[in-house]
Order: C-alpha cells, then structure tokens, then sequence
C-alpha cells in the first residue's frame, strides 16, 4: 500500500508543475490565468504569448503525463524485484491520474491550473501509443474542422474510452477490463474541466482558432 500512496503524491506534485504560468510570468511578466481564457494551457499560452512559448508549454504539459507512467513503471519493477508482489497496472493507473489531478489543481499554484488535456495525451501515449495515436489524430481533425480546441479536447476524451473498450492495441498495457474505469475516470475529469466550454459551444460564443495567424 505504502508504494501505491508514493506513487500518487510523485504524480501529483509532477502534475502540480504549470509550466504555462512559469513560462508566461518568466518570459512576458504575466501570470497566464489573468490573460485571455484565463486557463494554464498551451491554447491560452498561444493566444496571449505566442507560438514558441505554446509549444514548449505543450511538450512539457505532454511529458507531465508521460514522466510519472515512467517512474510508476521504475518503483513497480523495483520493487518487485525484491519480492513485494506490487500490480504495475495499478501503478499506472494511480499515477496517471493523479498527474492530471495535480495539473489541474495544482499544489504549488493555488490549486488553480488547466484542463490536462495535453498531459492527458502524454499519459494514453506512454500506456497505449496505438490508442494515443488515434485519439492525437481525430482530436487534430476536429480541431480543424471546428477551429475549437475545445471540442477536439472533448470529442476525443470520449472516444479514449471507447477504444479502450475495443480493446485496441490490446497486447500492450490496455487488456481485458483492467483499464476501462481508468479511461471512464480520465475521459470524466477532461470533461469536467472543459465545463465552461460546453456552456460556450452550446451558446455559439466558444473561442476560435485563428490559422492565418
């Protein structure tokens, strides 16, 4: 028990790390959450400091879902190895979710942070590439035809459960019904957080990305 409880507090001060608020008050002497939409995330760093910035805010974000899976995976195997009969699966689990808890209220920041949606695909990534390939792929497409991050974000928390059901990729860590509570739980908080947006897409008044920019 000791090991899973580790886990879930390594993960959640991993995830706890806002790297749009560090780089916005580091390099344009703002705190992200007072500009734009207000949120920690790469699409509001984007809007209100720039490309160059959004996507180092975004390589983070996505390694903030695959870091802990890594270091859960380390202390299981360690562990393991001298005898404790630790379930990596379950490690897994705790540790992802526990990233996307800790970036969304994050410890260090005043528990107020993003929508995890980027450390969320690090995190189906590094358990599934098959199954975060696709969910990157049609939350790209929805993206474009909608010019709405929002609605990708949403539209693909949904399918991650689905496919996960299915059973895609199925000889990696993703078998049988290990996973699916796991999906459900992590398509939920990406949905809950996106709350405001449903409000806004269902108005006609959610934000647009611009490409010409």
């Amino acid at each position: 028990m000791i090991l899973y409880i580790i886990v879930l507090i390594i993960a959640y001060l991993i995830g706890s790390i806002s790297f749009s608020i560090i780089f916005s008050k580091k390099f344009a002497g703002f705190d992200i959450r007072d500009k734009g939409s207000k949120s920690s995330g790469a699409t509001n760093v984007l809007r209100t400091i720039g490309k160059k910035a959004a996507l180092i805010t975004l390589v983070c974000d996505i390694l903030k879902g695959i870091v802990p899976v890594l270091l859960a995976v380390l202390i299981g195997n360690i562990a393991n190895h001298f005898g404790a009969g630790v379930k990596l699966e379950y490690l897994v689990q705790i540790a992802g979710i526990f990233a996307i808890i800790g970036h969304t209220f994050p410890i260090y920041f005043g528990f107020k942070g993003g929508k995890g949606v980027a450390t969320s695909l690090g995190l189906v990534l590094i358990i599934n590439w098959q199954i975060g390939l696709i969910c990157l792929v049609f939350a790209l497409l929805v993206m474009t035809v909608t010019r709405m991050v929002s609605l990708g974000s949403i539209a693909t928390a949904i399918l991650f459960p689905v496919l996960t059901i299915f059973k895609i990729g199925s000889e990696y860590y993703i078998v049988s019904g290990k996973y699916i509570a796991f999906s459900i739980i992590l398509a939920l908080i990406v949905i809950f957080n996106h709350r405001t947006n449903i409000k806004r897409i269902l108005t006609g008044t959610e934000n647009k990305l611009s490409f010409k920019k």
